[in-house]
């Protein structure tokens, strides 16, 4: 069963003055604001970006792919920690994404990890999606 998933925003202005506010359609956080000073100078306006928010999907899919791998080789992860960096350039747009992992699986060798994780940064959904960027990861057991 394919599920379709959706994120609205509403823009006013030019890029360079303008803002608006993204609304995820499964949140009840509310709206969380965007504007161009946040994505091409960053952090500190309290607005977020639309790499920031690609990186919430990069770190989400791939800590659901490994843990997914790990359990079918019966390894079932305590935790996965992962944070993704994903890189905007005003230009050339977004260059990459890295993945920066920490993970408890008792009884897994650090190699063994280091398989796994290349293997879900290689497969999961968002990594196929941004083939055309180079993705790197820095994986170990905590």
């Amino acid at each position: 069963m394919a599920v379709t998933s959706e994120a609205t925003t509403v823009w006013t202005g030019t890029l360079a003055e303008g803002s608006g506010d993204v609304t995820l359609d499964s949140s009840k956080l509310g709206s969380f604001p965007v504007n161009w000073k946040a994505r091409a100078e960053g952090g500190g306006s309290g607005a977020t970006t639309p790499e920031e928010l690609l990186g919430a999907a990069h770190s989400a899919c791939f800590s659901m792919a490994l843990s997914h791998a790990l359990a079918g080789a019966g390894h079932t992860p305590e935790s996965i920690q992962t944070t993704a960096a994903v890189t905007f350039e005003a230009g050339k747009g977004v260059t990459g994404s890295h993945l920066l992992v920490s993970a408890r699986v008792p009884g897994l060798s650090e190699a063994d990890f280091e398989s796994f994780a290349e293997d879900a940064k290689q497969n999961c959904p968002i990594s196929k999606a941004l083939a055309g960027v180079p993705i790197t990861i820095e994986a170990e057991l905590a």
